[in-house]
Order: C-alpha cells, then sequence, then structure tokens
C-alpha cells in the first residue's frame, strides 16, 4: 500500500554535512541542493559549526546557495572507536549526547522535514539514520565508493539501517546489493558538474609556461590523490612506452598524496620515474586549484585508476574537449564511452595503455572528435539538472515505499 504525498505541500528535505572538509561528496550534495526544485521542496542542511575558530569552508560555501536554510550544527565529535551501539543507546535513554543533537530532532519536527539525506561519511550517516527513526523522517545515505566491508562498522550500519540508499553509478549499486541490500531500495543516481565552470576555450599557455613545458609539446595530464588505485604507477610504466615513439611527449601528475605521512607514495612514483628514465619529462606539481587551466594546457587526459567508483575528473576533462584515457572496470565505462570520447584498456595492462595514449597524441583530428563528443555527452548526460531531477524522483520513491 502507498502513502499519497501531500497536495501542494513542499516537501521537507535536510542534508548533513558534519565534516570541516569540502571534497568531492560534498560538492556534489551541494549542487543538489543547488538544483533541487525550490517550488516542489523546502531544502535544509545541518551544516558544521566548526570548532569556534572561524566560520569552516563548508559553512561559507553552503550559504551562498540560493533559497538554501542552513543549521549551524555542533556535531558530536566523532572518533572510529565509538560505537553506534552506544550512540543509539545513549540517544534512546535521552543521554550522553550532546544538547545540539536534540536540538536538531527539534529542527526536523518543527520543520516538518520529511527526507534526511547524507553522504556515506561515518558521522553523516549515523546522524541520518538516528535522526530518521526519532523523528519519522524518511533517511537516505548516499554512497560514494565502491562500497565492502572495508568500511567502518559505523558507515555500514547507516548503509544498512537507512530507508534507502542512493549510490553514483550502476558499478556502486551492484556493489551496495552484494552487501546485502535489497536492489529496490538502493536508487542510482549519476553524478554531473556544473558545466558552466569549465570552457572548452580556456587559454592553457600561462599553466604551460609557469611549468617550463613547449607550446608545442603533446602533453599528458593525470589529477587525482596519489595512492596505487588511482594507476599513477601503471601510468609512469605506459609513459616511459610512449616517449620510445614520442621522445617529445610530457606528463605532469596534479594532486597530494593521499597517504597522509609527508608523500611517502610521492617519493615512490618520483624514484620510479627517474629508474625509468622519464624524471626529467614528468612534472608533479602537488594539489592545485586551477584545475580548469590543467585541462586547458593538456592535449589528453589520463587516469588509468582501477575500480573508479564513478570519476568526476573525466567529466571535467570531457567538458574541457580534452579525451581521455582510463581503463575498462569500475564506473569509469559507464562516464567514459570507449571509442567516442576516449579510449579505454584492461586493468594493468600497462602495454596497451601505451598504445592508446599513442593513439590519441599521433591523431589531432581524433583528439579534437573525442574531445567535441566528450563535452556533448557531459552536456546532455551529467548535467546537474538532470541530476536534482533524478533525486526528486527518487526521493518521491522512497516517500510512497
Amino acid at each position: 500500500m502507498t502513502a499519497a504525498l501531500p497536495v501542494n505541500e513542499k516537501i521537507g528535505v535536510m542534508f548533513v554535512h558534519s565534516q570541516e572538509e569540502f571534497g568531492a561528496d560534498a560538492a556534489v550534495h551541494a549542487d543538489l541542493m543547488r538544483g533541487l526544485d525550490r517550488d516542489r521542496f523546502e531544502v535544509h542542511v545541518a551544516c558544521t559549526a566548526g570548532n569556534g575558530s572561524g566560520e569552516p569552508l563548508p559553512m561559507r560555501i553552503l550559504r551562498a546557495i540560493p533559497g538554501l536554510r542552513v543549521r549551524p550544527t555542533r556535531f558530536l565529535p566523532w572518533t572510529g572507536g565509538r560505537s553506534v551501539a552506544k550512540l543509539l543507546q545513549a540517544s534512546s535513554a535521552l543521554s550522553g549526547v550532546p544538547k545540539d543533537f536534540w536540538d536538531l530532532r527539534r529542527y526536523v519536527k518543527a520543520n516538518r522535514i520529511r527526507i534526511i539525506h547524507s553522504t556515506d561519511r561515518p558521522r553523516n550517516a549515523v546522524y541520518s539514520v538516528a535522526l530518521g527513526k526519532l523523528t519519522g523522517a524518511k533517511s537516505i545515505v548516499h554512497v560514494h565508493v565502491k562500497w565492502s566491508n572495508a568500511y567502518s562498522q559505523a558507515a555500514r550500519w547507516g548503509v544498512r539501517e537507512a530507508d534507502a540508499v542512493f549510490s553514483i553509478s550502476k558499478y556502486v549499486t551492484s556493489t551496495v546489493v552484494e552487501m546485502g541490500r535489497p536492489p529496490e531500495e538502493v536508487y542510482t543516481v549519476p553524478n554531473a558538474i556544473d558545466t558552466t565552470r569549465w570552457d572548452p576555450g580556456a587559454d592553457g599557455v600561462s599553466f604551460r609556461r609557469e611549468l617550463g613545458i613547449p607550446l608545442d609539446a603533446p602533453l599528458l595530464a593525470s589529477v587525482s590523490r596519489l595512492f596505487s588505485w588511482k594507476g599513477q604507477r601503471e601510468l609512469l610504466q605506459a609513459f616511459a612506452l610512449a616517449r620510445a615513439d614520442r621522445p617529445d611527449l610530457k606528463l605532469v601528475i596534479v594532486g597530494e598524496d593521499a597517504s597522509g605521512t609527508g608523500g611517502s607514495f610521492k617519493r615512490e612514483l618520483e624514484e620510479l620515474a627517474n629508474k625509468l628514465g622519464v624524471d626529467q619529462h614528468v612534472i608533479f606539481t602537488g594539489g592545485r586549484s586551477d584545475i580548469p587551466n590543467v585541462m586547458a594546457a593538456c592535449d589528453v587526459f589520463t587516469l588509468p585508476s582501477f575500480e573508479e567508483p564513478f570519476g568526476l575528473v573525466f567529466l571535467e576533462a570531457m567538458a574541457m574537449e580534452r579525451p581521455v584515457v582510463a581503463i575498462d572496470n569500475g564506473g569509469t565505462p559507464e562516464v567514459v564511452e570507449h571509442g567516442t570520447s576516449g579510449l579505454l584498456s584492461p586493468p594493468w595492462d600497462v602495454p596497451k595503455l601505451a598504445e592508446n595514449i599513442k593513439t590519441l597524441v599521433n591523431d589531432p583530428e581524433l583528439r579534437r572528435r573525442f574531445g567535441r563528443h566528450g563535452r556533448q555527452r557531459v552536456l546532455e548526460h551529467f548535467n546537474t539538472v538532470r541530476m536534482a531531477r533524478d533525486a526528486a524522483r527518487a526521493y518521491d520513491a522512497v516517500l510512497r515505499s
């Protein structure tokens, strides 16, 4: 039996953002907050108020979204050792949980919020589900990664206990279902980007000049955090093979080391580049905020990441009319169409990866054709209007279930 939605009543939706950083998952949720139809939805966000040393970055970003009601929140301090059971036990006993949690519960009730939507980060997921259970609102946990037992108890509890799960790709959906969630309770809402931020006519000359890259040198670019599953090790090996035919080829690798130990994987990559004899032709820039300039400067974008959940950076490259070289697994084939917007090779097949790089480097017309098709694909299928519309349809289904 399905419950009818109230006629002409806006649906209250509250997002949960407890962390002080603002990553790719938060950016996707911000685009959802921005894109939901205000004639149908009243959109709120419980956003971290920070540690008292000034307004945190998420608050500054989210306050700028028109029509969004921001509720500053002092979230429960989180440690990996705090069990979900203890939190729920405390909440059921009305003790042991900060006053702001109960104030947030009252906020949900007072504003007739019917959907609480969070990322799969542990604290966000636990807050979403716990508040849903205490208020009667439907809780949704949005999974942005390949789901598995590798994630924390709290995160897995959130995905298991939420009223519904959103995922960013069919591939991610399959991993959530494999972990036991019924398929009819998992809604695939593919990621999107704001295409107005990505101008394929931008000039990449300044980026090349800054790094001393000749204007006529073919340039590969890779943008991602540095860790083994992103494929930078295999990329260096393929780059060395490709340079045997194109000694003028250059590579720029953009991104911070993900190890958090002062750059251990970056050092490994630098040592590998030296061993392969390509260290003079590879530039590690660290993190940068001018990714559109990086894309404008390169001829080919490449990220041979293994089991990529989706790959927002592929959309960014495609929006800049850059062809993509990647690998054929995970969520990547849902984004990059082999033979029309890029070239995909089997996982760990370095010679084929090198061959795909050479094919595009040596064929300017093919690069242009792939680039035009890629941008059109982003404009038609991976825009934020479509993503918000998909989310709205899923909200309706969850409320009727």
